[in-house]
């Protein structure tokens, strides 16, 4: 039975081969790959540059019986200071390869929302518009069905193609995972949740069916939902979006206001003075003072008002 302890050299050499040597980084800061700016050193990042790379490493760890975690454009993650252990699949500017067919934007998983819909634009296609400014990466929008101003990504997305992990086997081994493709419908979307998600899938490509529009009025929309991100959010500071998944029946930031915690700080973490929906890294935040600033958010929120708000930033790495 495999136990993982660390990623042995030989392990690093497979994941070498598979990824290519300029794709494996030893000890590297998550900080450089998360929105909030904030993280300690993964054992292992893995950047493949296609389909046949990330398979190939993915397949390496489960055979070794090595964790992995996947990760975009890190926009929202709350990495540990202490890092993460295991191996990193990083799937972001080596990833994002995005192209039209038809009515249809092919993009992987590594692609920014923000250039699907940019090509989409382009190609005189509509549907992208209220998902534009969303800071993810096209695997992370369909793990969370990533959605603002009434469209999520679900509603648009047609089809995907992801890596589903193998079978732990009886003598306590893993078989290697296998490619499938998915129809929306399979997909299981809800609020900030998919099958993607329950199930460990790692999205590879995701085809999205859009439908044709003058570019000048999708532009035009464009351009209003950005106008209204830049007035109501601090895109101007690090953070992992908004912090807390919407109550059934509240809003989280007037609740968090109501609460009288508009600026409340730990360490370098703040509970925005523009938008109280989001935590911000002021500058030297680490994972421990979000995490705390977070609690101390909710327990003031159950206790002023009896509604538990639900983080949806992710906790990930070594806690």
């Amino acid at each position: 039975m495999h136990e993982y302890d660390s990623v042995s050299d030989e392990i690093i050499c497979a994941l070498a081969a598979a990824a290519g040597e300029d794709g494996v980084l030893i000890a590297e800061p998550m900080s450089a790959h998360t929105t909030f700016k904030i993280g300690g050193p993964a054992d292992v990042v893995v950047e493949p540059q296609g389909v046949e790379g990330a398979v190939g490493a993915l397949n390496v760890c489960a055979i070794a019986g090595v964790p992995v975690t996947v990760v975009g454009n890190g926009s929202d993650l709350l990495v540990s200071d202490r890092g993460i252990r295991g191996v990193v699949l990083l799937l972001s500017q080596n990833f994002s390869a995005v192209r039209v067919e038809g009515t249809r934007v092919v993009a992987q998983a590594g692609a920014l929302l923000r250039d699907v819909a940019l090509a989409a634009a382009e190609a005189g296609l509509s549907g992208m518009e209220p998902l534009w400014g969303i800071p993810a990466s096209v695997g992370g929008a369909c793990h969370q069905n990533a959605g603002a101003y009434d469209g999520t990504t679900g509603e648009v997305i047609e089809s995907l193609t992801a890596y589903v992990p193998g079978r732990a086997l009886p003598d306590g081994t893993h078989e290697k995972g296998m490619v499938k493709t998915f129809a929306r419908d399979d997909l299981g979307f809800g609020y900030r949740k998919s099958r993607v998600a329950d199930e460990g899938l790692v999205v590879l490509e995701a085809t999205f069916a859009l439908a044709p529009d003058m570019e000048a009025s999708i532009r035009g929309r464009m351009d209003d939902y950005q106008r209204r991100r830049e007035e109501k959010q601090p895109l101007e500071m690090p953070s992992a979006g908004s912090t807390f998944k919407r109550p059934e029946g509240y809003f989280a930031g007037k609740l968090i206001m109501d609460a009288g915690l508009r600026g409340a700080r730990v360490g370098g973490a703040q509970v925005s003075e523009k938008h109280c929906g989001f935590v911000v890294n002021t500058g030297g935040a680490t994972a421990e003072d979000v995490s705390e600033l977070i609690k101390h958010i909710q327990d003031e929120v159950r206790e002023q008002f009896g509604v538990e708000l639900e983080p949806e930033v992710h906790r990930i790495g070594d806690w």
